[in-house]
């Protein structure tokens, strides 16, 4: 037989067979983490194959819908009731659980009715009026489509994944949720985290803002706004994960698109499943508030439109001034709460009434957790 150099043609030509085979036999996905990167921007992961994780988490947007102050569902025309919360440092909030004083705290959504990142992922594809996948077996079907997806699958799950409907289903939100948790969704990068860092200098009146949203005694910002004792902390998420009611109105605008009507009532956290307690009716999850100046509009529907408002909506609560008691979106007095009776008071009313110098401090100081690469969208 003939020979190329120390090895017969043959066993030549078997070699690179199998160097091939092993080629060919490489999944397209290496890591969780790009498997999930893959999915959270497939739009053929939904019924009518035109929504994805993305469309209402956009990266260029800080992980929020930047479409308006609720989302628009697969089939283009159903409307949500919530606004898109940002997905930015989710993967920081504790798995939804009781403390011992009987608060609510972490989860993920709004009313925390996913304890975790990978139940979240779970949400959307199965929701009638975002993704609108009728059931589990429907997406499963969907990734089976995507050959590049059932290999990586085997390879980085089990070989038998798709023989188990929940299991498979159980890979994608795992795999959505290990790309949730990286440095692309959490740099920690903002101005006020180079500043920590010794990097840059805050402007006096970002300093300002950054001392009275600190303070104990000029606003109550920090007690839920807070998750490390210290201010300083360079791990600061600016949200301790609890719930609560601040008397939000409803969004008039969005209830007479969506087509839920004038009765109904978003009850928060007593609409979580897990929750049958009267007295959490109307309370929300605190939200981070890194990203908070470029993922307008505010609050848990959207009801306002400019950062500025959201804090004027707070200092309504100390400020006896006539002028104080007017939105200034709508030139008229702030609508009522969507649900009274439950508001946390002592954390609203709590302080001397802000002037006009230290509410912008405020929003100044609040411009400086923005991550590095949307600093560009800030408005001077």
């Amino acid at each position: 037989m003939p020979t190329l150099g120390n090895l017969s043609v043959g066993t030549a030509i078997l070699a690179a067979l199998s160097t091939v085979s092993t080629i060919a036999a490489e999944p397209a996905f290496r890591t969780k983490v790009a498997l999930g990167e893959a999915m959270f921007f497939d739009m053929e992961l939904s019924k009518n194959r035109s929504q994805a994780c993305a469309s209402c988490h956009q990266p260029e947007y800080g992980f929020a819908d930047g479409r308006g102050a609720v989302s628009v569902g697969d089939d283009g025309i159903s409307l949500g009731d919530r606004n898109a919360p940002t997905a930015s440092y989710a993967a920081f909030s504790p798995r939804f659980h009781q403390r011992e004083d009987g608060a609510w705290v972490g989860g993920q959504f709004l009313d925390g009715r996913e304890p975790d990142l990978a139940g979240q992922a779970g949400g959307p594809p199965l929701n009638p009026v975002e993704m609108g996948m009728p059931d589990k077996a429907s997406v499963v079907m969907r990734l089976q489509e995507n050959p590049d997806y059932v290999m990586s699958m085997r390879v980085l799950f089990s070989d038998d994944i798709f023989d188990d409907t929940d299991r498979a289903f159980a890979a994608m939100t795992e795999s959505i949720a290990a790309f949730e948790r990286t440095d692309f969704f959490t740099p920690f990068d903002s101005k006020y985290d180079r500043f920590l860092r010794g990097e840059v200098a805050l402007t006096p009146q970002e300093d300002l803002g950054r001392l009275l949203f600190f303070s104990e005694q000029f606003t109550n910002c920090n007690q839920c706004h807070q998750l490390n004792a210290s201010p300083v902390s360079r791990s600061e998420t600016f949200t301790n994960y609890e719930y609560h009611n601040i008397g939000v109105p409803v969004n008039v605008a969005v209830r007479s698109e969506n087509g839920l009507g004038a009765d109904h009532v978003d009850r928060g956290l007593l609409d979580n499943p897990a929750v049958d307690d009267p007295s959490e009716a109307g309370k929300f999850k605190v939200p981070t508030l890194r990203n908070v100046a470029v993922t307008g509009p505010y609050m848990h529907n959207g009801v306002f439109s400019d950062l500025r408002t959201v804090v004027l909506f707070y200092n309504k609560y100390n400020s006896k001034a006539a002028k104080r008691q007017i939105n200034p979106e709508t030139g008229q007095l702030w609508a009522l709460p969507e649900v009274d009776g439950t508001l946390s008071m002592e954390q609203l009313t709590h302080g001397p009434a802000l002037e006009d110098d230290r509410i912008d401090a405020l929003v100044a100081f609040l411009k400086t957790l923005t991550d590095a690469r949307y600093e560009d969208f800030l408005e001077d």
